[in-house]
């Protein structure tokens, strides 16, 4: 088994009356990448601020790189949350220049490199002032990378980002991952967290309803509805109806198609009428979940209508 990079038993954590976390326990083992995921108001952004010492615990146990959180942060672990901070009037340059002499007295060409690695050197000489939420993103990565984290905790990082820079983020933190360091970031973005996790973690008001793989998230979100079109609508639909586990279901706001049903149940059934199809003669035309089968776990899972 993995050392653990983060091990929280009975978290609390109140501001006032206000219950941000109660009772939280979490083990998340070291050279993966973790996602934090849930409704607003659900403790994210609370969770990733006592990792980063920005606050302490009310009570229970947080253990980060094997060593207790409290006054200070264990060394070895960097990020931010909610958005970098950062000096306007500087360049990004100046920026990281300045936060490398006061971590480890790393020089000029070490910056250059994070700049070229998050995809910002032809930007280095430019003020921050001017620079797009996607670019303060980027460089408040190559921040937190100046010291090597062995633990990276990160808000949203591709928040902001087209395509190419997502992708570049993306790769960053994997490789990270990929050489033994641990990361946790937090993300509205379903697809961002398919595409870069290992396992997640599902909070909703201030308690885990769910960690571990993505795979087992879908799977124990129970039923999802599928948009099914075949060659012979009637047909399907007699065959759905006719399925174990199975109901034709209604949707508001779906395309309208007069080839297309909509399926509700899990996946073994959904599989099972294929198979029926396929076996009277009927042509599938297309298959697919009505919403991302990692959004329809959230909703499920928390109970929310709307996005995380």
């Amino acid at each position: 088994m993995s050392a653990l990079a983060v091990r929280v038993r009975d978290l609390t954590k109140r501001f006032g009356d206000v219950i941000a976390l109660g009772g939280v326990d979490l083990d998340i083992p070291t050279g993966q990448v973790h996602g934090l995921v849930g409704p607003n108001g659900a403790g994210k952004t609370t969770l990733l601020g006592l990792l980063l010492g920005l606050s302490r615990p009310t009570s229970g146990t947080l253990e980060v790189l094997g060593n207790g959180v409290g006054a200070t942060v264990p060394d070895g672990v960097a990020g931010f949350v909610d958005a970098p901070g950062l000096y306007p009037s500087l360049t990004a340059r100046q920026n990281l220049t300045a936060l490398a002499r006061l971590r480890s007295g790393r020089t000029a060409p070490d910056v250059d490199a994070l700049l070229d690695r998050v995809g910002l050197l032809d930007v280095a000489a430019d003020p921050t002032r001017g620079f797009s939420l996607g670019m303060r993103q980027r460089l408040g990565l190559a921040a937190a990378l100046l010291g090597d984290p062995r633990l990276l905790v990160v808000d949203e990082p591709a928040n902001g980002l087209d395509p190419a820079g997502k992708h570049q983020v993306h790769r960053i933190l994997t490789d990270l991952a990929a050489d033994g360091a641990t990361v946790i970031l937090s993300s509205h973005r379903m697809d961002d967290l398919a595409a870069l996790c290992d396992e997640v973690t599902l909070l909703a008001e201030g308690r885990v309803v769910f960690t571990g793989p993505i795979h087992k998230l879908v799977t124990e979100s129970g039923e999802l509805d599928y948009r099914l079109v075949t060659a012979d609508p009637v047909a399907a639909h007699r065959l759905a109806a006719g399925t174990p586990s199975l109901r034709v279901v209604a949707r508001h706001g779906h395309p309208v198609d007069d080839r297309a049903i909509v399926v509700r149940g899990p996946e073994p059934a959904v599989d099972d009428l294929v198979r029926r199809l396929v076996a009277d003669g009927v042509a599938i035309r297309e298959l697919g979940p009505v919403v991302p089968p990692l959004e329809a776990a959230f909703l499920a899972l928390t109970g929310s209508g709307g996005a995380a």
